[in-house]
C-alpha cells in the first residue's frame, strides 16, 4: 500500500531544485511591491500595474486578480472604471490583471469575520439590489471573484445572479450557520475565501462554519499559506480534509510583500514586516495584512504540509487558472529554494 503524503514521514517533502510548470495564479492580490490596489484611484496608473506585474513575473506568477475590498460605493466603483480603462487599453496588463476579484461590502460586520474591513461601509445585498448590475457594468465584464457572506439578506439572489454571468461566488467574512452555507453552494457558490481567515478568535469546539466548510465537496478553498495567517500544522489538517485537488493556494498579499522585513508607511499606516514576513502594526499582536508571495506559499505546502511539490504546484497554478477558466497559461522555468523561486529563466515569460 502506497504511503500516505501526509505520513509524518513525508512531512517535509523534497522541493525540486528547478521546475518547469504552467505559471502561477493568484487569486487575491490586494497590493504588492509597495502598490495598493485600494488606494487612492489617481494612484492606479498602467506605470503601476507594470511595476506588479514585473514583480509578479520573477516569481512566475503569470496571472493574478486585483482586489478591491469594503469601501465606499463611489471609490469602488472608480477604482474599477481606473481598473478597466487601463487594461482595455493595454493587452499585455490584460492578460496578466484578466479580472477582478470584489471582497465586500456584503460581509459580515461582525468582529472577527469582518476582518479589517471597514465596518461603516459594510452592507447588506437587499440594501443595494443594483450593486452588481453597476459594478459589472463599470468593470467592463471583468469581475471574476465575488467574496461574499451568504448568511447577509438577499444574499442567495446575489449569488445566483452572479453565477449567471459567470463570476466565481466565494464565501468569506461570514458566521454563516450551516443551512446559510448549504443554500449558498445549491445557489452556485464555488469557493470558500482564504478558509479559516476572517473568523471569529474563539468558535465552538466541532460545529462552525470552518469545519462545515472544509467538509462541503461542493466548495473548494484558498488558504493563506504563509504561518501567520494559518500555523502550518492546522493547514496540514485543512489540506487533508478539503483535499490539495480542492484547495488553492493565494497570497491575499498587500503592498508590503515583495519590499522585504522593515517598517513601513502605506496609505498613512505604519507597518512593521518582520524577517518571517508577518505584518503587524507597531505594538499590536494581530496581523495587519500579508507580505507573502505565490512563489513562497508553494515551497511552505511543499516543505511543512506534507504535499508533494508537483500538487502544490497545481494547487497555485492550473487549480486557480481552471476555477477561472483562464486558457492556455505561459509556462516558466524556475529555480527553487526554500525561501521561494529564484528567478524565472529568461525567455521563459517575458
Amino acid at each position: 500500500m502506497p504511503e500516505s503524503p501526509f505520513s509524518s514521514d513525508a512531512a517535509r517533502q523534497p522541493v525540486p531544485a528547478e521546475w518547469t510548470g504552467p505559471g502561477l495564479v493568484d487569486l487575491q492580490l490586494n497590493g504588492y511591491a509597495g502598490v495598493d490596489f485600494n488606494g487612492p484611484v489617481e494612484s492606479l496608473t498602467p506605470e503601476v500595474f507594470h511595476r506588479v506585474r514585473v514583480a509578479l513575473t520573477r516569481r512566475g506568477v503569470v496571472a493574478a486578480l486585483p482586489t478591491l475590498i469594503t469601501c465606499s460605493r463611489s471609490d469602488l466603483l472608480n477604482r474599477v472604471r481606473r481598473y478597466a480603462r487601463i487594461v482595455e487599453t493595454d493587452p499585455v496588463l490584460a492578460a496578466v490583471f484578466p479580472r477582478l476579484h470584489i471582497e465586500g461590502p456584503f460581509i459580515s460586520s461582525g468582529e472577527g469575520p469582518r476582518g479589517a474591513h471597514p465596518a461603516e461601509y459594510c452592507s447588506t445585498p437587499l440594501d443595494e439590489p443594483r450593486w452588481l448590475d453597476e459594478l459589472w457594468e463599470a468593470s467592463g465584464g471583468r469581475i471574476g471573484v465575488l467574496t461574499l457572506a451568504p448568511e447577509l439578506p438577499g444574499a442567495p439572489d446575489l449569488i445566483a445572479r452572479a453565477v449567471s454571468r459567470g463570476i466565481i461566488v466565494a464565501l468569506g467574512h461570514t458566521a454563516a450557520g450551516a443551512e446559510a452555507l448549504d443554500r449558498a453552494a445549491r445557489a452556485g457558490a464555488r469557493l470558500s475565501t482564504h478558509l479559516g481567515n476572517g473568523s471569529h478568535q474563539t468558535l465552538p469546539r466541532l460545529d462552525n462554519y470552518v469545519q462545515t466548510q472544509l467538509a462541503d465537496d461542493r466548495l473548494m478553498a484558498s488558504f493563506i499559506a504563509d504561518g501567520h495567517h494559518i500555523p502550518f500544522p492546522t493547514l496540514k489538517n485543512f489540506i487533508r480534509a478539503k483535499t490539495p485537488e480542492r484547495s488553492i493556494l493565494v497570497t491575499d498579499a498587500m503592498a508590503a510583500a515583495e519590499v522585504g522585513p522593515g517598517r513601513y508607511t502605506f496609505l498613512g499606516e505604519e507597518v512593521l514586516v518582520s524577517e518571517e514576513l508577518r505584518v503587524s502594526k507597531p505594538g499590536q499582536p494581530n496581523l495587519a495584512g500579508s507580505a507573502l508571495t505565490l512563489d513562497r506559499a508553494v515551497v511552505n505546502v511543499a516543505l511543512h504540509c506534507g504535499v508533494p511539490f508537483d500538487q502544490a504546484w497545481v494547487m497555485a497554478s492550473e487549480s486557480p487558472a481552471a476555477l477561472l477558466d483562464l486558457k492556455g497559461l505561459a509556462e516558466v522555468r524556475v529555480r527553487v529554494e526554500a525561501g521561494g523561486f529564484q528567478r524565472v529563466e529568461s525567455g521563459i515569460v517575458s
